[in-house]
């Protein structure tokens, strides 16, 4: 009996406030809770693909950590560091050694990543990568981090998007740190 290979999911992995936002108002992230406890090094072992916008690539695609910064940030640093990164842009082509980029036919292009073998995808962002997806029906699974504080305003967490989405909880964990990961996937009716 053949065994067929799950194709590969594409999970949004988020930080939010318990507001909405996944940025405050001039892009800072200072107020993500980087606790051991919450698992992240396990879950970039449970991905090889990272994609992302062209402005969050910008940002944070190539990050590197300062010499003070502890092992454990160092860590995260160099797994995601490994592994294999696209970045969506309407205006940057081609590729680098780090990263290849996708311009158009994002529905095909994503298929065809999700049907090759491997680990699963995370879907960095930003936020109008995400809304895209959404609403392409991309997103496998939601894992949404809710730390324990009221940003006022920022970037939200969801723009634009174009019609309701049903979602089933699937697991939830509390974290000493006071941050909630809820895990959702779609209500496939």
């Amino acid at each position: 009996m053949e065994i067929k290979e799950r194709s590969r999911r594409i999970i949004l992995d988020l930080a939010v406030s318990l507001d909405g936002f996944i940025e405050g108002k001039n892009g800072e992230v200072d107020w993500c809770i980087m606790d051991s406890e919450m698992g992240f090094i396990n879950f970039l072992n449970q991905i090889d693909t990272i994609l992302y916008g062209r402005k969050s690539y910008d940002l944070w695609g190539e990050f590197t950590p300062e010499i003070e910064d502890t092992d454990t940030e160092k860590e995260i640093w160099e797994l995601v560091h490994s592994k294999e990164k696209y970045v969506f842009s309407k205006t940057q082509k081609g590729t680098d050694n780090k990263a290849i980029f996708i311009n158009d036919s994002i529905l095909e292009e994503v298929n065809k990543l999700k049907n090759k073998p491997g680990k699963d995808i995370w879907l960095y962002g930003g936020a109008s990568l995400i809304t895209t997806f959404i609403d392409l029906g991309l997103v496998d699974e939601f894992r949404l981090s809710v730390h324990p504080v009221i940003l006022g305003e920022g970037k939200p967490m969801f723009i634009d998007i174009k019609e309701r989405l049903n979602l089933r909880l699937v697991d939830t964990k509390r974290f000493s740190s006071g941050v909630v990961q809820l895990c959702y996937h779609l209500n496939e009716e």
